[in-house]
């Protein structure tokens, strides 16, 4: 029986974007059905400002709340209130047709901080949406990355009108879901040694490397934590493992200096699951600060198991997103943080609880 000879030739010459490793690790797999306690996701997407048609993420609700109970998750926030007719819509589609399953957040609009009054109608935005039913407001990263002031300039998250303006979502008992910046690779350069090639690759509009057209990573964070320090009296929720997934020093060094300061772990798994032992001891320090998200839509029972597996157990070397031809963050695997249940309640349900009441 004759072997095959290897064509070392085109191996060479392979495109990265056709590359599909298949691992030959054989590991222990352990299905986590349920959540150890019944869980918040306090970072999800069920409206239609994220969807490509203009139509609901979410077709039926019904079936979404079947789902729900399937694996255990008692309550979704829904970041995509929007304002005006569109945050109504969400609470009436969800809050109030699923009482206690859904809790919907507002935004507002950033841009008009480029008019004269923009400060006031943001400010009588966000009142207008609580009395219609909003319980928090989602900040998202178009602040300090693509919104404009009136001379061009990017308006950035510790902008003194924004302080302002959430200064007055804490006054009126509403969290703020904050997510500034993106991945740290985002804002490097697009060379060999960029992590996320790839992803770029596909995606060209999430590469930020140009500091001519974008502040710098590090300027942006930094004005998170001003925001943050500065307003004492907001309760806020950095999102994506506080906005620095990739340095956990950095995000521990806010929860230390700020109380009012929590985050999710949402959408982050390929970076905190190279880490969990370090994520681990993060949570051991800030037990109370530290809430369960997925930032997955349309969600699916199969992707919150694995995020249940990936907090409660010990398995190794596991794709966090299964069933996807090309991961979306990175050609990596991950490893379980194997919490003690005490941490688990408190990611799963009462940090979110103590938060959202």
């Amino acid at each position: 029986m004759s072997t095959p000879e290897a064509d070392w030739d085109a191996l060479y010459d392979l495109p990265l974007r056709e590359w599909r490793p298949r691992s030959k690790m054989v590991a222990t797999v352990t299905a986590v059905d349920h959540p150890a306690f019944p869980a918040i996701d306090i970072h999800n997407h069920l409206g239609r400002w994220l969807s490509h048609d203009g139509d609901w993420l979410i077709t039926n609700p019904a079936a979404l709340v079947a789902m729900m109970d399937e694996v255990g998750v008692r309550t979704i926030v829904n970041l995509d209130g929007r304002w005006g007719e569109e945050i109504t819509a969400n609470v009436e589609r969800y809050d109030r047709a699923y009482p206690g399953r859904f809790i919907t957040f507002c935004h507002v609009e950033w841009e008009r901080l480029a008019e004269p009054d923009g400060e006031q109608t943001l400010i009588a935005q966000l009142e207008d949406s609580a009395a219609r039913g909003a319980r928090g407001i989602k900040v998202w990263k178009n602040l300090g990355l693509w919104v404009e002031d009136a001379d061009g300039s990017k308006i950035l998250p510790d902008d003194p009108r924004v302080i302002r303006i959430l200064t007055r979502a804490g006054e009126l008992g509403l969290p703020v879901l904050i997510h500034v910046s993106d991945p740290k690779a985002f804002f490097d350069p697009l060379d060999v040694y960029n992590e996320r090639l790839d992803e770029l690759m596909h995606s060209r509009d999430w590469w930020f490397g140009d500091t001519t057209k974008f502040p710098t990573f590090e300027r942006i964070v930094a004005g998170l934590a001003n925001l943050v320090l500065a307003t004492p009296g907001t309760t806020y929720v950095g999102a994506h493992v506080g906005c620095v997934a990739e340095d956990l020093d950095w995000v521990e060094g806010l929860l230390a200096k700020a109380p009012n300061f929590n985050v999710d772990i949402a959408g982050r798994m390929a970076e905190i699951g190279r880490q969990p032992r370090r994520l681990a001891k993060m949570v051991e320090r800030f037990p109370d600060r530290v809430l369960f998200g997925t930032d997955i839509y349309p969600i699916s029972a199969e992707a919150y198991r694995n995020h249940f597996r990936f907090l409660e157990t010990q398995d190794e070397s596991f794709d966090y997103s299964p069933g996807e031809e090309i991961p979306p963050q990175g050609r990596w695997t991950v490893s379980g943080a194997d919490l003690p249940a005490h941490l688990l309640k408190a990611i799963y349900h009462d940090n979110a609880h103590r938060i959202l009441t």
